[in-house]
């Protein structure tokens, strides 16, 4: 019985194998075929996604003001209340000591 298992196992590391080769196969040749047309209409250019020099320069001599900064003043400390004790974990503590002078 463990030579049919072991044909089996085998046959599904074989499957396996090939199955990701296809696929890969597969992913290369659309990944070709998309980089290609990225490259035709321009999509691989570093600054296809960003404004140009104009547009910005335009903006950023408009949108300028000069403005003081403001004193910065330091945090104050948060004040919390702490909770009280619950009455239950003093007894669980107790037991843990028990059981430590026990052992």
């Amino acid at each position: 019985m463990s030579g049919l298992t072991q044909i089996i196992r085998n046959f599904f590391i074989r499957l396996e194998a090939l199955l990701y080769q296809f696929f890969g196969l597969i992913k290369n040749i659309f990944s070709q075929v998309f980089g290609f047309l990225a490259r035709i209409f321009g999509f691989s250019k570093a600054g296809y996604f960003l404004e140009t020099n104009d547009a910005t320069s335009i903006k950023s001599s408009q949108s300028k003001q000069v403005t003081e900064p403001e004193p910065k003043t330091p945090p104050e400390p948060s004040i919390t209340t702490r909770r009280r004790p619950d009455p239950k974990m003093d007894y669980f503590r107790k037991m843990a000591e028990e059981v430590n002078k026990a052992s």
